[in-house]
């Protein structure tokens, strides 16, 4: 797949299904990287829908540090981190959790579950000292929220502010010794800021609050062009988005409540479809949101060298339509239980008033409890660094670095439709991988 065809894909599913953070891990595999580690062992792990493989170099020392690779629903097995990492002298575990390609049935909590089982698993390995948690896109929220309760214990994914908790079996993690984030999620914020807040009656979903519409000409839409909202629009669209997101969380609550006491259709679970939940997201379209960073930070050039200064993406916007926002390609078909538990998030102010730690998908909530090291790396061809910037920001790590690499896109190949030729970023995943290897073997 050729770069354009490859950023039309991207587009495409980030406008009709999942906003900014939806574009699937596979991107990450090409052919030349699928045989870069010749024997990758197959690990089976219980239940029987989680499973592993470990790549082990191809030669050299034995490896000391471990490297744990997963994301929350998407298949990391043929992830690019595993070869690349495996070539450069670690022992990398690509695992599937239990939720496999299934989002309808998630319970967030009990990923946890799986985690243990791969910690577990690299710790036993012969010769590692030193474990490693790898977090890509939806991977982050996964990792940081593991390695929270491991150094906080179960009080960190209960209470009366969670709006979906965890249970007592995830008592007793083994913390791991460091994490690395590629282009992190920050969590159910995404699927925030992913709604359409024109809908005011769920059950019209047709029937639009003209001053809440991103595709309302009034409010600055304009069909196939570069954006910039207004000041007071915006104001109006992240505090509609987190209206709709607190009433969607109080329907969700009063079901759950219903079923509790036996006045439900079923006692354990319901179907729940939010109608225009993705392809709304304003900052898509408007580069003048959210872009790059707000203070200098390292940047990795294709050649090798490290710079400070603010980055920005390069990213084209991606453009938004309203047809696609209308269909059923752009609800979430999800249930009850799954909702509270993966995309509910109480705010606000979708922009500047969420409060991170409602979710237990929240990564910005998780690195406050984080003292391990922490290396953030964010693809200067994403729409991600300055989510990643603000994740930085949050992490109570005294051991932190961030840094942009030159010119990936989030599916971590060069970009080849972005301000210069694809050659101009050829080395960005060699520089990523070589920057990541030397993080950790400084530190492990």
């Amino acid at each position: 797949m050729d770069g354009r065809k490859l950023y039309m894909s991207y587009s495409r599913r980030m406008s009709m299904k999942t906003g900014r953070y939806g574009l699937a891990a596979a991107l990450v595999l090409t052919a030349s990287h699928a045989v870069a580690q010749s024997r990758p062992e197959y690990i089976p792990f219980s239940p029987v829908s989680v499973k592993g493989a470990l790549f082990r170099p191809d030669a050299g020392p034995a490896p000391h540090v471990g490297v744990l690779v997963m994301h929350r629903t998407i298949n990391s097995l043929p992830h690019l981190a595993n070869t690349e990492l495996a070539r450069r002298g670690f022992l990398v575990l690509g695992m599937n959790p239990r939720f496999d390609n299934n989002e309808f049935e998630m319970q967030w909590e009990d990923i946890l579950l799986d985690m243990r089982s791969g910690v577990d698993f690299l710790r036993r390995q012969p010769g590692i000292t030193r474990v490693v948690l790898l977090g890509y896109s939806g991977g982050g929220p996964t990792m940081g929220f593991y390695q929270a309760v491991a150094e906080k214990g179960p009080a960190y994914c209960r209470g009366p502010k969670k709006l979906s908790e965890c249970r007592d079996q995830v008592a007793g993690l083994v913390k791991a010794d460091g994490i690395v984030f590629i282009d992190p999620s920050p969590g159910a914020v995404g699927a925030l800021r992913a709604l359409n807040p024109a809908i005011t009656d769920e059950s019209l979903p047709q029937a639009l609050d003209p001053t809440l519409d991103p595709f309302n000409p009034d409010n600055g839409f304009i069909p196939d062009q570069p954006l910039t909202y207004s000041d007071a629009f915006k104001k109006r669209f992240y505090a509609g988005q987190s209206a709709r997101m607190n009433r969607l969380i109080e329907y969700a609550q009063t079901l759950t409540q219903m079923m509790k006491d036996g006045n439900s259709a079923f006692p354990d679970d319901d179907v729940m479809v939010i109608p225009r939940a993705g392809g709304a997201s304003i900052s898509s379209p408007d580069r003048s949101i959210d872009a790059g960073t707000v203070k200098p930070v390292k940047f990795l050039r294709n050649n090798g060298s490290v710079v400070t200064d603010t980055a920005a993406t390069v990213l084209p916007p991606v453009k938004i339509h309203p047809d696609n926002n209308a269909t059923f390609a752009a609800a979430r078909v999800t249930t009850v239980r799954t909702f509270l538990s993966t995309a509910a998030i109480r705010s606000t102010d979708s922009h500047d008033g969420v409060d991170w730690c409602s979710s237990n998908t929240s990564t910005p909530c998780a690195l406050e409890n984080i003292s391990v090291p922490v290396l953030f790396t964010a693809t200067g061809a994403g729409s991600l660094i300055r989510e990643t910037e603000v994740m930085f920001d949050h992490s109570a790590s005294k051991d932190k670095e961030f840094i942009v690499v030159e010119g990936l896109l989030h599916g971590l190949i060069p970009c080849g439709f972005c301000n210069k030729p694809v050659d101009d970023y050829a080395n960005g995943p060699k520089n990523l991988f070589d920057y990541i290897a030397g993080w950790m073997n400084k530190r492990f």
